[in-house]
């Protein structure tokens, strides 16, 4: 009988899984991906969204165009898993059993954890986020923009960084910029969390005046009096407020005892293999490594869990195992851009922002729908 193999989530991680155990497995293995909602993200656009560069349609498509069609699509919503009997129950009743897991659950936002942030914040880590951020940045008519992060770890570690440099220049653009200030409050001692890029960027964000406010731990939002109050005991007052909300796990990880105290999954940093249950596998946002929560990260372990589930199945040696492999870019704004490279053996690498980069992620954008849900994209 063919194996039945599960993958929870139709994000980035969870599509490419998905269509490569199919494609290496084929009769071998019944393949189908459950996600709630059947709507695919391409998440890094909410920026974009957010700075009036694009809208939610370009951002948005079918699952089930992004599936081979050897792969069964379930619109559905998990709200328990039971690892001992190796099934799924589902929200709209009735379970599904399976051989291996793969959890592409990603991250949920908690905004909910820091008091005032749903009254008093905006954000660009969902598409209403973005979209109500937009309308805010579309009106502003100057003050002071305090840009802070809310909870490590968080999704897209450089995307507060980008946000200031392409906000500054959309400010230059509506011809405000001059009667605003921009604040990036960082929790650590640095822009963000990779020191080389941090080092490299902040310069940057000197020379076109954004001021940077290191050691800022965000406690409180109190919108009445429009400050946002530091568990280091500092106040900074606001015009206009963007947090990056806290992040946890998803909900049905905590509810099936399958994460950490945060909801983040434990697996193997080199097979993504869950530490106590080995037909369970993790990837993306939803596990616990200490690499950046990102699709590019979902992107480069998307291919070992197939290897690795292949391998288990037909009683081989898996392919590959991940290496910590991560790629993401940055925007610096004014048509610049730099990346980030890095893996387990390597430190990050960041080259000087130029137009090249910048031209490198625009085509990685609109080539996304084509190249990265179907795996062709190594």
């Amino acid at each position: 009988m063919p194996s039945q193999v599960i993958v929870l989530g139709g994000g980035v991680g969870g599509t490419i899984a998905a269509n490569l155990v199919s494609k290496e497995l084929g009769p071998e293995a019944n393949v189908k991906l459950i996600d709630p909602v059947g709507m695919h993200l391409y998440q890094p656009g909410f920026l974009y969204v957010a700075l009036g560069q694009a809208n939610g349609r370009w951002l948005a498509q079918d699952e089930r165009r992004l599936l081979r069609d050897e792969v069964e699509l379930v619109i559905d919503r998990a709200v328990r898993i039971d690892p001992e009997n190796r099934s799924i129950e589902l929200a709209r009743g009735g379970s599904i059993g399976y051989d291996y897991l793969v959890l592409a659950t990603g991250a949920r936002l908690a905004r909910e954890e820091i008091p005032g942030m749903v009254e008093g914040a905006h954000d660009f880590y969902s598409l209403e986020g973005a979209i109500r951020l937009r309308e805010a940045l579309r009106t502003f008519p100057g003050g002071k923009i305090v840009m802070g992060v809310a909870g490590i770890p968080y999704k897209c570690p450089p995307a507060p960084v980008e946000f200031v440099f392409m906000l500054e220049e959309f400010l230059r653009k509506r011809g405000i910029r001059e009667k605003s200030s921009i604040t990036l409050a960082s929790p650590l001692n640095r822009a963000f969390t990779i020191e080389a890029t941090s080092k490299l960027v902040q310069p940057i964000l000197e020379a076109r005046g954004i001021e940077l406010g290191t050691f800022f731990n965000v406690e409180a939002v109190l919108p009445d009096k429009k400050i946002v109050t530091s568990i280091e005991g500092e106040e900074l007052p606001y015009d206009l407020l963007v947090l990056v909300p806290p992040h946890r796990g998803a909900q049905v990880i905590e509810d099936s005892g399958l994460g950490d105290e945060r909801g983040w999954v434990p697996v193997s940093r080199a097979t993504l293999q869950h530490e106590r249950f080995d037909t369970i596998f993790a990837i993306g946002d939803a596990t616990n490594l200490p690499i950046s929560k990102s699709g590019s990260t979902a992107h480069f372990e998307a291919p070992v869990v197939a290897s690795q589930i292949a391998a288990r199945i037909r009683g081989t040696v898996a392919k590959e195992n991940y290496g910590g492999r991560v790629m993401c870019f940055l925007e610096t704004g004014h048509h610049q851009a730099t990346t980030i490279r890095f893996d387990y053996q390597h430190p990050p690498v960041s080259p000087r922002p130029s137009l090249q980069w910048h031209v490198a992620k625009w085509a990685f954008n609109r080539l996304y729908w084509q190249t990265v849900p179907q795996g062709r994209v190594a």
